[in-house]
């Protein structure tokens, strides 16, 4: 819909309730998902942000500046036909969740790993009555059946823009219990973020950023961010 050498086409730039939402309008017209839909959201929060990504743009569109609506767009044409058929790429995260895979116990890494890790990791645990297997090295070792079946039946509860934002952040935080925990009111998206990437920060600390790895941090850092409030936005009334 929006390339990005194609020139800004509207003036102005709107939210309207429809039947089922919120949708933006360019001037007065109502705007579809990259696969021809109805570009209909849940929430007006939600539609406002998006409209301040039309708004802000000059007069060369930005394809990159809108992460909400390529998020909004995944939840519509992606996940809204067969929001059953997503679950299963977004529990893979839990088999393998990095949260799960620390260092040997006498390595220099492993506090900070039970440090950062464990209180996330604990918090899952005992909210959906489940256990997970901790594992020392990179050897995989499969999660019991019961939890993968909780947090399958979880995620059968939620609505297609939360499960949109969560297979956003569980990709690139390699982690389900990182993902579920952006959901909680009040989540902090850099906290989160030092967790999912404390190995890559440990890294850094013994022997410095190199600028590329900085920049990727920082790039993949607002990705979840914005996917983390997607979420938030979306289920506001």
């Amino acid at each position: 819909m929006a390339d990005a050498e194609m020139k800004r086409f509207y003036k102005n730039v709107a939210v309207e309730p429809v039947e089922g939402g919120w949708r933006v309008t360019l001037d007065g017209r109502g705007i579809k998902s990259q696969r021809g839909a109805a570009q209909i959201v849940p929430s007006r929060a939600l539609a406002e942000a998006m409209a301040q990504e039309w708004a802000d743009q000059g007069e060369e569109i930005d394809a990159a500046a809108f992460r909400y609506r390529d998020l909004a767009d995944y939840a519509i044409d992606v996940v809204s036909p067969d929001p059953a058929a997503e679950i299963p790429s977004i529990l893979r995260y839990a088999e393998t969740d990095t949260l799960c895979y620390r260092a040997d116990p006498d390595e220099p890494l492993f506090p900070r790993q039970q440090q950062l890790w464990e209180p996330v990791l604990k918090a899952l645990e005992e909210r959906h009555k489940v256990r997970f297997e901790r594992v020392s090295g990179i050897m995989h070792r499969p999660q019991p059946a019961e939890t993968l079946a909780a947090l399958n039946a979880h995620l059968e509860t939620l609505d297609p823009f939360a499960l949109a934002a969560l297979k956003t952040m569980a990709s690139l935080s390699a982690s389900l219990a990182v993902a579920l925990a952006a959901l909680d009111d009040g989540a902090n998206a850099e906290a989160l973020w030092a967790i999912a990437n404390a190995e890559e920060d440990w890294q850094a600390e013994q022997w410095g950023w190199e600028w590329t790895a900085e920049e990727k941090r920082a790039k993949r850092l607002g990705e979840f961010a914005a996917a983390l409030d997607f979420a938030r936005l979306a289920r506001m009334g």
